[in-house]
């Protein structure tokens, strides 16, 4: 069985002008909410175990799974208060039966291939594997130095001709983070990402696929256009 966390705890604040009232994830997109497309996505790859991480306005994303007919069990993980994206995926790993676990931005989409992603994760024996995605002309996003599938460095945001960038896609053993003092709220981004690369198996793995990251309006309108293809 695979199993996956969604990280759909995102207020959306900078959707405010053209979302509002509802969790980033929810944001309709080609008539659908952008949980959805995530969802499908899984379960077109055989993951039938689905944590959603959720806090804001969670009961909107309850309602909707509720009425759903989803080929999936889904669990929800509940923060009471803002854990970081860090502090989230703790709190829902606490629901989770694997050793290995998919971990998904809820506010983006990267149609990489799960499957070679958990192979490489399993058989190079990572402690993390992240999906990357080839950029160019882009600022919105740091950017990785990958030495033969070893992340090694994580770069800060800035212009960039092109670059190597985290896609919000990852495989993590499900124990590591127990393994590194963290406190309760953290990010997972920067207190273990960018903090552990010398401690931490941390591996990427690029992919050739369609991203989209609906954080900002314009991307947002491009979804529109794009998943209603």
């Amino acid at each position: 069985m695979k199993e996956a966390i969604i990280l759909a705890g995102g207020l959306g604040t900078r959707l405010r002008s053209v979302v509002s009232d509802v969790p980033k994830v929810m944001a309709p997109v080609a008539g659908k909410p952008f949980l959805h497309f995530i969802i499908q996505k899984l379960i077109n790859e055989q993951v039938s175990r689905i944590i959603l991480a959720v806090g804001y306005k969670h009961e909107v994303i309850k309602e909707f799974i509720d009425g759903s007919s989803y080929n999936a069990e889904f669990i929800f993980s509940i923060e009471n208060e803002p854990l970081g994206t860090g502090g989230g995926i703790k709190l829902a790993l606490d629901a989770c039966t694997q050793e290995n676990v998919f971990i998904i931005n809820g506010d983006s989409f990267f149609n990489c291939d799960l499957e070679h992603l958990m192979e490489q994760h399993l058989h190079q024996n990572a402690d993390i594997s992240m999906a990357l995605k080839r950029m160019k002309k882009f600022e919105r996003y740091g950017t990785v130095t990958l030495i033969e599938n070893r992340i090694s460095a994580f770069n800060e945001k800035r212009f960039c001709e092109q670059g190597l960038i985290n896609a919000g896609v990852y495989v993590l053993k499900s124990k590591v983070l127990n393994q590194i003092t963290l406190p309760r709220i953290f990010s997972l981004e920067k207190d273990v990402f960018e903090k552990q690369t010398s401690t931490l198996r941390i591996l990427g793995f690029i992919y050739n696929a369609y991203f989209i990251d609906i954080g900002i309006p314009e991307d947002y309108e491009k979804s529109q256009v794009d998943f209603a293809l």
